[in-house]
């Protein structure tokens, strides 16, 4: 079997390898090749694109690279045509995915979406493309099954593969330690990480080490912290989140990793304003936190545009670092690690995929 992967974010590239090491063990024989990063590569995955290249965040953003982004659509069907895949499986990444899942489904590629873009967030009549051109949709988190069901569109849940990347629980909370989380696009660690550092440089017995994105430049890191003290790590996220007392972590996947991993946690976002206009258009869900749009409410604070300022962020760690806020979002932990359920979603996905394919 040959399969060809698009992932186009660091989260993509984890949960691929994942993905693509169970299916090797299910389906001894297969090739696998595509985009993504040094994990799917270290998988044994032909990456013809690295994640690095892919990373395009906002209106703004989008609309000044789109040159480059037509370009990534042709060499992608390029590709696929030229290798003749037998199924081509889509991890996240929507804007580009899903116009590249259409294209796939008309040209009589089997397709195959493991990730749901979070259309039940916003944008919902990207269901309609969905129902089209995706044979089969693999999703990870409880509530997206009902909704696909709802449309119409064959799905599969898999629970979230988190669980078999990091040991739910793993907090030990026992050093004096901050994590700062800013994000894995440039854009994202130019906005929320000075912000951050400076809330963290007011707790002076603590340590603030920054967790750094594999596709980003320690340059970056360091035009952005200045004159702060805060250390750079690469490559140890889970780690540094299971010893770090309190994190201010960038609206994302990584909000999910603290909650399972145990980190009582402060959800940043900042974005310019041509996007944040778009967004209050479109979106409709409560919450921009994974933990608190999968418990539907909010355990964990959020910041949002304005509100997220140095002084803000730091009377919300403070506020997480002892007394009864912190144990309340350490006992919403535990309700959020049962809903997610057992580990093993890398593996039910493989299954899944491998059911299909034969």
């Amino acid at each position: 079997m040959k399969f060809y992967i698009l992932a186009g974010e660091a989260s993509g590239d984890l949960h691929g390898s994942n993905l693509v090491k169970e299916l090797r063990a299910q389906l001894p024989h297969s090739e696998f090749a595509g985009w993504g990063g040094d994990l799917l590569a270290a998988q044994g995955v032909k990456i013809s694109k690295h994640i690095a290249q892919l990373a395009f965040m906002g209106f703004t953003q989008v609309l000044s690279n789109m040159g480059t982004i037509l370009q990534n659509f042709r060499d992608a069907k390029a590709e696929i045509e030229s290798w003749k895949p037998d199924a081509i499986i889509f991890i996240d990444y929507p804007g580009f995915n899903l116009r590249m899942c259409a294209w796939a489904k008309l040209n009589g590629y089997r397709t195959v979406y493991y990730i749901s873009p979070q259309i039940w967030a916003w944008k919902e009549s990207r269901v309609k493309i969905i129902r089209q051109s995706v044979d089969l949709m693999l999703v990870i988190l409880p509530f997206e099954e009902a909704f696909y069901q709802k449309h119409g569109v064959k799905v599969t849940y898999v629970g979230h593969p988190l669980l078999d990347a990091i040991s739910p629980g793993a907090q030990t909370g026992v050093t004096q330690q901050i994590a700062l989380l800013p994000g894995s696009r440039r854009q994202e660690v130019r906005s929320t990480l000075p912000i951050m550092a400076a809330a963290s440089s007011a707790f002076t017995r603590y340590k603030a080490v920054v967790a750094q994105a594999p596709a980003l430049s320690a340059d970056l890191y360091s035009s952005m912290l200045g004159n702060s003290s805060a250390q750079l790590v690469q490559g140890r996220t889970h780690q540094i989140l299971a010893q770090s007392r309190v994190a201010a972590v960038t609206s994302g996947t990584a909000t999910l990793e603290s909650g399972v991993i145990g980190t009582p946690q402060v959800v940043c976002y900042r974005a310019g304003n041509a996007s944040v206009w778009l967004a209050k258009r479109l979106i409709k869900v409560k919450f921009i936190s994974l933990v608190n749009l999968i418990l539907d409410r909010e355990l964990v604070p959020e910041l949002i545009q304005h509100k997220l300022n140095a002084d803000t962020l730091r009377r919300e760690l403070e506020s997480l670092m002892e007394g009864p806020k912190r144990q309340v979002v350490l006992a919403g932990y535990q309700e959020l690690r049962q809903r997610l359920g057992d580990g093993g979603a890398s593996g039910r996905a493989a299954s899944a995929i491998a059911d299909f394919i034969r």
